[in-house]
């Protein structure tokens, strides 16, 4: 496996041209730098995860791919489109092309699991409300949960409120996933329950698919390459095999969970 610096960790991933591309990203708050000239490209079907601890830049990293954070340097393309060079109005369109699931599901209270599915379609799309059902109705049967349409989200255990929550996100039928942090809270059973559906999610929908995760059995479950944050950039990436075979000890002591090593509570 092949420690990947700054500069090589913006080559191409995998086969075929990028689809996701972080180039040279810096993004900082208040004075304190989160991404430090973090580069990464996500070619056409390819599941990432990336992985690292508290604080490193995980969600930073997934809102400059929405667009819902545009970096201080660098540039963020989106199927060719430079997304932070974009008009706010333009961002909300192009965001139609993915789809995502936020951590525990973040649904609407207020609503039903039918309202909540729907609610996308009916803010961006012309659909009738015939065509509205029949896809809620879809969307529920592609994540294993059909016949909960009139139920509330508080009458929910915490793994089907994330899969209410994956409906939601596939029911544009978008062309890239977004999970943040999709097994936070479960137990183990479930959150392999979850892992099996975004692997089944990611070969029936043919998507682009990037997760973060601080779940090293989910991320060796789900990813077609697993890459990780440490202050601010990619220090390696591979395959799961290619991941777990390390020599980085920064990177063995995430996998193992060990309190001795490289990475402190302080950093």
């Amino acid at each position: 496996m092949t420690v990947q610096t700054q500069s090589d960790s913006s080559q191409s991933a995998g086969n075929g041209a990028a689809v996701i591309s972080l180039q040279h990203v810096d993004k900082g708050f208040g004075g304190k730098a989160v991404l430090r000239d973090l580069s990464i490209d996500i070619a056409q079907g390819e599941s990432v995860v990336i992985v690292g601890g508290s604080g490193t830049g995980k969600s930073v990293t997934l809102k400059h791919i929405i667009g819902l954070l545009r970096p201080d340097r660098g540039r963020v393309l989106i199927e060719g489109n430079d997304i932070g060079a974009m008009r706010e109005v333009e961002i909300n369109r192009f965001r139609q092309r993915f789809g995502m699931s936020f951590q525990e599901g973040a649904l609407f209270d207020s609503m039903s699991v039918f309202e909540n599915i729907a609610f996308p379609l009916r803010r961006h799309t012309k659909m009738s409300e015939d065509a509205i059902h029949a896809r809620v109705e879809e969307c529920l049967a592609q994540v294993h949960l059909s016949g909960v349409e009139d139920k509330r989200p508080s009458e929910l255990s915490g793994g089907m409120r994330r899969r209410v929550g994956f409906a939601r996100a596939i029911s544009l039928k978008p062309a890239i996933l977004l999970f943040d942090e999709p097994t936070t809270g479960l137990d183990p059973v479930i959150s392999d329950v979850v892992a099996d559906l975004i692997v089944e999610m990611d070969r029936t929908l043919n998507t682009t698919t990037v997760t973060i995760t601080h779940d090293m059995k989910v991320a060796f479950k789900i990813a077609d390459r697993i890459a990780m944050l440490y202050e601010g950039h990619i220090i390696e990436q591979g395959t799961p095999t290619e991941f777990k075979a390390s020599t980085n000890p920064i990177v063995q002591q995430f996998i193992e969970g060990r309190a001795e090593g490289p990475l402190t509570a302080e950093a």
